[in-house]
């Protein structure tokens, strides 16, 4: 007989063909009521798989008191409620290191395309504007001032890059790191003033909630650039809409929302903004490996062999 698991959202193709190959797979996304269908299967039901973004809550946990393990699709969790899980016992993994570089290069689609106008000049073309004179110049990347807020894995690949650029690469955490060669701010406005592009990948949750705000976009300034590949909630979005109608700073490349999929109208209509559909980790290779993750730690908790990646 096939364990049973719940579902939350799918995952990628390879991952859920796996998952239905080897378990009896019950799916939660597809219930019209959430709470009756929970209910239906919580005597069945030790698993549950789940989307960083989509989570997993405290009500749900409860809902299912044979759970034991929460595998989460993403190397963000804030979407989980890890201390609830915790004092029910309920493990929860994620999925780093697979992802890093493909977010990375990401980050770096959206710095050159930011700075050098790449989006805006397509347009250009494609509406014959070129026709009437040429565009505009931009900014340069290669050997300015790159700050990151957040210099973990994701952090490192980027900064990484920036070398191959000539740039002079600086950071903010919450605590120094004594083996990274570069200079380190305790105060992000601080990084944001020295910075020419601030890229935020720092993790979402409550602690980083609006860490880049009105002041810091401020000590940005106007001839500098703002970076979004980490979650929403890390910028406040109102200042930040408020700061690029306003010229408070130069542009920003923005691959993720507070409100996803939902996007300030307000974005659509500036020339100075890159936007892009939460794509960071997008790419087949990295789906796979990250739905792999997530079925190796299933496999393993039913298996009674210790968890590959817990949080």
């Amino acid at each position: 007989m096939k364990h049973e698991i719940a579902v939350m959202s799918p995952i990628y193709t390879t991952g859920m063909t796996e998952l239905n190959d080897k378990y009896t797979v019950h799916r939660v996304w597809e219930a019209p009521d959430e709470k009756a269908f929970l209910a239906s299967i919580a005597d069945r039901v030790d698993v549950v798989v789940t989307w960083g973004s989509r989570g997993m809550q405290a009500w749900q946990m409860d809902a299912l008191p044979r759970l034991k393990l929460i595998a989460s699709f993403g190397v963000g969790y804030d979407g989980i409620d890890v201390a609830a899980a915790r004092q029910r016992g309920i493990a929860v993994t994620n999925t780093p290191d697979v992802l890093n570089e493909c977010v990375a290069d990401t980050t770096w689609m959206l710095i050159l395309s930011t700075v050098r106008r790449t989006t805006f000049n397509d347009r250009y073309v494609r509406e014959g504007r070129w026709l009437s004179g040429a565009a505009p110049l931009s900014d340069k990347v290669w050997g300015e001032n790159l700050g990151i807020i957040g210099l973990g894995r994701i952090g490192r690949a980027i900064a990484r890059r920036g070398t191959g650029f000539g740039m002079q690469i600086a950071y903010h955490g919450r605590s120094q790191q004594t083996d990274a060669p570069y200079q380190y701010f305790a105060d992000p406005a601080d990084l944001a003033r020295w910075a020419k592009i601030l890229v935020v990948a720092c993790p979402g949750g409550k602690e980083t909630e609006n860490l880049v705000n009105a002041g810091v976009l401020q000590a940005l300034g106007s001839d500098s650039y703002l970076i979004n590949i980490s979650r929403g909630s890390t910028v406040d979005e109102t200042a930040l809409v408020k700061a690029l109608q306003e010229g408070t700073i130069a542009g920003a490349g923005l691959d993720v929302f507070a409100d996803e999929p939902r996007v300030p109208e307000a974005l659509f209509e500036l020339d100075n903004v890159v936007l892009q559909p939460h794509v960071g980790s997008a790419t087949h290779a990295t789906r796979e490996a990250m739905a792999k993750l997530v079925t190796d730690n299933v496999a393993a908790w039913f298996a009674g062999k210790p968890l590959l990646t817990p949080v």
